[in-house]
């Protein structure tokens, strides 16, 4: 099942019943090529607010959570350190977001997300949920649940 000749027409539905126990499968092609998928639909979305898709999902852990520190911010969305720090700083440069120097240990700067990002949240948020039903348009609600399981247990 790498690449085959189908229909444009046939539903998802009709893929699976003709994928056969001797068809090869490698989830990871099909999970990078479901990713690009994606990413184009968010990136076309968010590129007229010049953001990128990682910094996008940076904004939305700071709007759950804001004052993480650089560390705890890449844990929640199990990204390093070092790829993190060069997003951060160009969100800072771009006023998406505030660093603030812990109170306790200067050593340490908080995340907040500015009143730019702020009150761009709810546009900023319609243009992700626009993406993902797109992307998750041929499914069902149980299908999009089982999706997410197993997207999330394989993190």
């Amino acid at each position: 099942m790498f690449v085959c000749e189908e229909s444009s027409q046939e539903t998802k539905k009709d893929k699976m019943k003709n994928t056969t126990d001797k068809t090869p499968v490698c989830y990871v092609y099909l999970l990078s090529k479901a990713y690009q998928k994606g990413h184009n639909l968010v990136q076309g979305n968010l590129k007229k607010f010049g953001l990128t898709n990682m910094q996008y999902v940076v904004l939305e852990c700071l709007w759950r959570s804001e004052g993480l520190t650089l560390s705890e911010t890449g844990k929640q969305l199990s990204i390093d350190k070092a790829t993190l720090s060069g997003v951060i700083e160009r969100m800072t440069d771009a006023g998406w977001i505030q660093k603030e120097k812990d109170l306790q240990d200067k050593r340490v700067c908080r995340l907040f997300p500015s009143e730019k990002s702020k009150s761009l949240k709810e546009q900023l948020v319609k243009e992700r949920v626009k993406a993902n039903d797109k992307l998750l348009s041929g499914f069902s609600m149980d299908e999009k649940v089982i999706l997410k399981r197993l997207l999330l247990a394989m993190l």
